[in-house]
């Protein structure tokens, strides 16, 4: 099985929602089951149905997650020593060459991925341009937009 790698903060993330749910959802879905069972006939219970689909979404997840976590190569960004090359976990200050406008974003996992937070994902197309450059090295982008070029202006290890 392939490792997935994952920051710290995305690892405790995962951990956290799996223990809400089975400490939390999976309780209150059993309790919705029962419930709509005690409605009398099945066939035509609509809340029944809903619970269902609901745990079978539950029970999903959780195998998602716990298979996610075993598989989980966890990678603390601050202990990483690449010399100021961009690998995952590391936060990359970017300015668009064209516009001149700045950004700047971490690399993480897929479950951890959330742009408005500046958080990209390691498979992302921007994400596969900056690894293995340096500062002030230039990343070609193809973007829907046509190809965009960022300079690399600032590597860091939070």
């Amino acid at each position: 099985m392939a490792t997935i790698p994952i920051t710290r903060r995305g690892a405790e993330q995962l951990k956290t929602e799996l223990h809400r749910l089975k400490t939390v959802d999976r309780p209150s879905v059993i309790n919705a089951i029962a419930e709509a069972r005690a409605q009398g006939d099945l066939s035509e219970n609509a809340e029944y149905d809903a619970a269902k689909d609901r745990q079978g979404f539950i029970e999903g997840r959780i195998q998602e997650i716990e298979g996610k976590l075993a598989a989980a190569q966890i990678i603390d960004p601050t202990s990483v020593e690449a010399g100021g090359r961009v690998v995952f976990g590391a936060t990359v200050e970017l300015e668009e060459e064209d516009s001149g406008e700045q950004v700047k974003y971490q690399i993480v996992g897929e479950d951890e991925a959330d742009l408005k937070q500046g958080l990209i994902n390691i498979s992302s197309p921007i994400a596969r341009a900056l690894i293995g450059k340096e500062e002030g090295d230039t990343a070609e982008v193809q973007a829907p937009g046509g190809i965009k070029r960022y300079e690399i202006v600032g590597v860091e290890y939070v």
